[in-house]
């Protein structure tokens, strides 16, 4: 079944808040699926630097020392561990380096994503006790995505949670099945893409990031994909500066959006919006069919 929220926020004055208010969205969503959750929030970037979200079943051993590790292969690094995730940050251009560092010097780190300012925190349980176990709330941002996994056709894994990152500073979660993800995998493969799971949600990660290296932004990404993917779906898709929603042309799986001055919003059911400031006087609408919503704050501005 899968809950997804996401918000993109238009006033700089809540972006304190971002961590707040997505937790609570994501939390609103538990009965929808409580195996797994994660989320993704995109921050301030740090001039000059890289942010690599790490995750490690056994991160005392993986992640104590690991800067003194880094340096004596050549790379700066500073870690802040939270719980079983810690996120790194290296200079600007030694992201590759740095994850084939990591493969060597600690192969139980898993990468959950990279890029300038997205950090991706995805764990087991009930999405209560992901977000607490991350503090979640604290964090500040300008737009984020998260998902609660109900897992009915595999098992309850860090891996398989959502949201999935294929790309720099991009992320996905999804509420559906892809009937062709094995085809597009393969094809994917062949263009020299990387899987770790089998989930068909990756696939769809994957599909829009080589979509994207072909030079589309978001908006034009997911427009392809009405045409390239098969099954039924909702996307939500954060990327550094952009904020994406489609629905397959059958759009069987629930979705609202809302948007005022400040935010635009989204749920898979509108009580995970009622808390947001000002809903009372949002636009509230269900997202059409076949029909991609894009936002973007480069754009905007």
């Amino acid at each position: 079944m899968c809950g997804i929220v996401g918000l993109f926020l238009k006033d700089r004055s809540l972006e304190p808040q971002l961590g707040a208010l997505l937790s609570d969205m994501l939390i609103t969503m538990t009965d929808r699926g409580p195996d797994s959750a994660g989320i993704a929030i995109y921050g301030a970037p740090a001039p000059g630097k890289t942010k690599i979200t790490l995750q490690s079943a056994t991160p005392g051993p993986d992640f104590t020392k690991l800067e003194g590790a880094l340096a004596e292969v050549g790379l700066r690094a500073s870690v802040t561990v939270k719980n079983t995730h810690a996120v790194l940050e290296v200079d600007a251009g030694q992201g590759e380096e740095t994850r084939a560092a990591l493969a060597r010097l600690r192969p139980g780190i898993r990468v959950m994503g990279s890029g300038d300012s997205v950090e991706i925190y995805k764990e087991t349980g009930l999405p209560k006790d992901v977000v607490s176990r991350f503090d979640v709330r604290s964090m500040g941002g300008t737009h984020g995505i998260g998902h609660t996994r109900m897992a009915t056709e595999s098992a309850v894994t860090t891996l398989g949670a959502h949201p999935f990152s294929t790309g720099a500073d991009q992320c996905l979660v999804h509420n559906g099945s892809l009937s062709n993800h094995n085809n597009l995998r393969r094809e994917l493969v062949r263009e020299g893409m990387i899987f770790e799971t089998q989930n068909d949600s990756e696939v769809a990660a994957a599909y829009l990031t080589a979509e994207m290296a072909k030079g589309k932004d978001l908006g034009q990404a997911l427009e392809s994909a009405l045409d390239d993917l098969d099954g039924f779906f909702t996307f939500v898709v954060g990327t550094k500066s952009g904020f994406g929603v489609v629905r397959d042309p059958i759009a069987c799986k629930p979705a609202v959006m809302a948007e005022t001055d400040q935010y635009v919003a989204f749920g898979s059911e509108y009580r995970a919006l009622v808390n947001l400031p000002g809903i009372e006087k949002a636009r509230v609408w269900e997202p059409e069919p076949a029909t991609v919503y894009f936002w973007d704050h480069e754009k905007a501005a």
